[in-house]
């Protein structure tokens, strides 16, 4: 399930909000509420958040996803209504909430930059220019989505054959792949290392695999999804 939130601001702020200052919004948003311990948590967060985006009339604009209908519910009920938020220190003017879901296609895309670890315990980020090894890679998605999936739903699911058939990424101008991003913690910046994919495919999802799909959908893929990272976008055709 879905949240769609539309915002403006005055001059100056930023085309792309911190996301560790999204992350503290929303946080903020579950206080005294059934989800409000979850910052503290030592688990799977089970939700994530897009990259802002324009729209047509140049408002920001960002997705919050999540497998659980009640986070979904109790973060829009608690945001609906207000004039304002604050992200930050930025005062935001809410222009709209709203709820929804997407059906689960065989295609995607992403909406922010995927996050490997080469090493957690190293805090060493996997980085394509420096480590030249898609199989790890696809390898490391596939095995964080299953341990996702059964911590949240308690199975012990294996999905069998690859998590997409087919993958094509999204390079920067420069030609690489590889995107830094700059998130900012209690005033001390620190650079997350992800990619963007312009297609995720899956040639065929059985019946057995549905569930599985819709939730790494909503939960997001690979690391960091409640920073903001490995939102899913599902793509029509």
């Amino acid at each position: 399930m879905r949240l769609k939130i539309t915002l403006e601001g005055n001059n100056g702020v930023p085309y792309q909000p911190n996301k560790h200052a999204v992350q503290g919004f929303i946080y903020n948003m579950l206080k005294d509420t059934e989800y409000g311990k979850r910052h503290d948590e030592p688990r799977f967060k089970f939700f994530t958040f897009s990259d802002f985006f324009r729209d047509r009339e140049g408002r920001l604009t960002f997705l919050v996803s999540s497998p659980e209908r009640g986070f979904i519910e109790t973060l829009y009920s608690n945001i609906r209504g207000r004039d304002h938020i604050y992200i930050g220190k930025h005062q935001l003017a809410l222009v709209e909430i709203k709820k929804f879901k997407v059906p689960l296609r065989r295609r995607f895309q992403t909406g922010s930059p995927v996050v490997i670890y080469r090493n957690a315990q190293e805090n060493e980020y996997f980085k394509f220019h420096a480590h030249h090894d898609l199989r790890f890679f696809v390898e490391r998605l596939k095995d964080n989505a299953e341990r996702k999936y059964n911590a949240f739903y308690g199975e012990d699911f294996a999905l069998d054959g690859p998590l997409f058939d087919r993958i094509i990424p999204k390079l920067r101008n420069n030609g690489k792949l590889d995107v830094y991003v700059k998130v900012v913690k209690n005033g001390v910046p620190f650079p997350v290392i992800g990619s963007n994919w312009e297609l995720l495919e899956k040639e065929r999802i059985g019946p057995h695999e549905r569930k599985f799909y819709r939730f790494l959908m909503d939960a997001g893929l690979g690391e960091k999804n409640s920073l903001g990272f490995g939102f899913l976008n599902p793509v029509k055709g």
